[in-house]
């Protein structure tokens, strides 16, 4: 993984929003949830991160290349903001890591000979199946 990757907080765009269910009056009253925004495409991480990102099968990730993160399950505003950057510098770094480069390689004869002796042990028993001519 690559640690050294550094978010500036101008590229994420951070709104204090009221959070979702229970909680009672406080939940009506203090907006401590977070909803955090940030705009792949616009971003200065390199190239290759940004093709990563935007190509995750992640529910974060919208069309248009912005990553919506909304934190709410703490009731300090200041956790939730903490949380929601953490979780999106999770993302990067999951981006970040360059997959491992699959080598070809050819079936060895031992696997060959398996696979061909399988198939005749399945052949043979189809063959009992069938029926009799007298």
């Amino acid at each position: 993984m690559s640690s050294d990757l550094v978010i500036p907080e101008s590229e994420m765009h951070l709104t204090a929003v009221r959070s979702q269910g229970a909680g009672g009056q406080n939940v009506n009253k203090v907006s401590s949830a977070i909803h955090l925004r940030f705009d792949i495409r616009a971003s200065s991480l390199p190239d290759d991160v940004k093709e990563r990102l935007l190509a995750l099968r992640d529910g974060r990730i919208t069309d248009d290349g912005v990553v919506v993160i909304k934190a709410q399950q703490h009731r300090r505003q200041e956790q939730n903001r903490s949380e929601a950057i953490e979780r999106l510098h999770a993302l990067v770094q999951q981006a970040a890591a360059r997959p491992k480069l699959r080598r070809a390689t050819k079936p060895t004869r031992g696997s060959k000979r398996r696979r061909i002796e399988s198939k005749k042990r399945r052949s043979h028993v189809k063959a009992l199946r069938r029926t009799v001519d007298d």
